[in-house]
Parts: C-alpha cells; sequence; structure tokens
C-alpha cells in the first residue's frame, strides 16, 4: 500500500567531498529506523538535482529516503575545471553518500541519467544496492537506430557550443519526442524553432548547462558493463512509463531490458511521471509512487 503523502517530514542537508565536488545530499527521517523489509531508498537523477523527487519522496514514510545533487547541479558545487563528468564519476558520488549513510545496502530508485550512473554503480559496488530501479536509461547502444540517436546527441552538444542554450535545447526536446526509431533522414530536417518551446533564440554565451554540457556528452553514448550486472546480487529493475514507452528513453529501456534477460516494467505516465509540479512538469505521482512500492516490495 502506498503511504499517504506527507510534508512533515524531517529532513537534514549534508555534504561530503569527493575528487573534484563536493556533494551535497538530503535525509528524510531517521535512518535507524530503516529495516531489511525497508531499507532507506536512495532517489538519483541526472542532471535533475534532488528538488525534482520533492513530491515522489513524500509518498513513502514507511523508510527513510536520501536524495542528492549531482556534481555540478544545483547545491553540488565543482572544485575541478574538467569539461564534462562521466557515468563512473557520478557512481562514485553515489557510493560515497551510500557509505556515509553506513545502513547497509539501500533501494535505489533511478531517473534517466541517474539511471545511467546508478548502472555504473551497480556493477562496481552491487554490494550496496539490494534493489535498483532504471526508470528510462537514455542508452543509445540498445536501440536498432542507435547511428541516428548518436548523430543527433552530437549534433546537440556542437549546436550548443556553437549558438548557446536555445537552440540546443530545441534540438534536445524534438529528439526526445519523437514516436518510435528515428528516421535515416533525420539529421537533414531543418532545425526547429526555439520558439517553438519557449526558448530564447539567442546567445547568452554561458556554457555551464549540465544537460547540455556534460550530462548528454557522456550519459548517451555509455555502454554498461552487461555481463556484470546480469550476474551482480543486486535485483535490477528495468522501467518505462506507458505514455513514453515509444519514445527515446522508453526504447532504450526496453532495449536495456531485453540485453539484461529482463522483462521491462511499466510504470504510470512518462519520463517524468513522478513529478508533481516541479519544475513546471507534471506526471501521476501518486500512482507512480504506489507502482514503485509494488515493485520494491519483496517477492
Amino acid at each position: 500500500m502506498t503511504s499517504q503523502p506527507s510534508t512533515e517530514m524531517d529532513m537534514q542537508s549534508r555534504t561530503l567531498d569527493a575528487p573534484g565536488a563536493s556533494i551535497t545530499y538530503d535525509v528524510r527521517g531517521d535512518l535507524t529506523g530503516a529495516t531489511p523489509e525497508r531499507p532507506v531508498l536512495v532517489m538519483v537523477g541526472s542532471p535533475m538535482e534532488a528538488s525534482g523527487f520533492m513530491t515522489l519522496a513524500t509518498y513513502f514514510t514507511d523508510r527513510p529516503v536520501v536524495t542528492y545533487d549531482p556534481r555540478g547541479v544545483g547545491r553540488s558545487a565543482r572544485t575541478d575545471e574538467a569539461a564534462e563528468s562521466t557515468p563512473e564519476q557520478h557512481a562514485d558520488d553515489i557510493r560515497r553518500v551510500i557509505e556515509a549513510l553506513g545502513v547497509g545496502p539501500v533501494d535505489l530508485f533511478a531517473s534517466s541519467g541517474g539511471s545511467v550512473n546508478s548502472l555504473a554503480l551497480v556493477a562496481a559496488h552491487p554490494d550496496l544496492v539490494g534493489t535498483l530501479v532504471a526508470h528510462e536509461p537514455p542508452l543509445a547502444a540498445f536501440v536498432p537506430d542507435r547511428e541516428e540517436v548518436l548523430a543527433a546527441n552530437r549534433d546537440i552538444g556542437e549546436t550548443y557550443q556553437r549558438s548557446g542554450k536555445g537552440p540546443a535545447m530545441a534540438k534536445f526536446i524534438q529528439l526526445v519526442m519523437v514516436q518510435g526509431p528515428l528516421p535515416a533522414s533525420y539529421a537533414d530536417q531543418p532545425d526547429p524553432d526555439p520558439a517553438m518551446f519557449g526558448l530564447p533564440a539567442d546567445d547568452d554565451g554561458s556554457r555551464d548547462d549540465p544537460l547540455l554540457g556534460q550530462n548528454n556528452r557522456t550519459c548517451v553514448p555509455y555502454q554498461p558493463d552487461v555481463a556484470k550486472l546480469g550476474s551482480a546480487s543486486t535485483r535490477i529493475i528495468v522501467a518505462a512509463g506507458v505514455e513514453s514507452a515509444q519514445q527515446l528513453a522508453g526504447r532504450t529501456a526496453a532495449g536495456f531490458a531485453d540485453a539484461l534477460g529482463t522483462e521491462l516494467t511499466v510504470f504510470p505516465s512518462h519520463h517524468a511521471g513522478f513529478l508533481g509540479g516541479e519544475f513546471g512538469q507534471q506526471g501521476e505521482p501518486e500512482r507512480f509512487a504506489a507502482r514503485l512500492h509494488e515493485v520494491l516490495s519483496p517477492a
């Protein structure tokens, strides 16, 4: 049964040091209240910060919930001068957060790029995670139109460096909204007008967007170690939204589940189905949380 949403959860913010970054994470509830049946639930996104899980976390009052800001996003400031972050770096940051909790294996719900980073974590440290729910990992390697996807993704990065956020984000939104495989002629279509998505066409000169400048460049081309993941002690659940099943992240999730030899688990709503108005986006968080409770429950 889904817990009723609560707005009175005690929350503490903590910070730890990692190579090249200072990582801030939030602990909701009492860590000593975790049990083997209801372990700590860690929620991770990328490049989405912890605030994106504010609504979803309120439906899990039966256990402590931990969220964090990935390096270079929100409160987690970078202290290095690297141009981008890799899934392995993010995985090591998540490892540090889990180990700092001192609570044994956790359950991990991961969204989008956070799913990619969490797969890298489980491949390296399966003992830290009992169950991983990887919701719509955008992994181009697992769709038949991978070359078209990778080319479109490279073009987004090049557009960002050349023309700034508005034109690049317009191309990103157009890409992730496509239903079904990309046609071979996808690269030949006209560039979308940023104004169609409420985006500025002018370049403000900044190049610090964590999605366009970092996450997209290393996340989408990433190839997880399927052999290690398939033999890991972690129970891995690959999930996709019913409304986004034919969009890119839904298709990559299905392809990855097939490569892993497991069934795709269907969740309500879409890629952002757990959001309750965060970032101006609305999913179906109550139904999403109920499904997450269900799949996290021991068989």
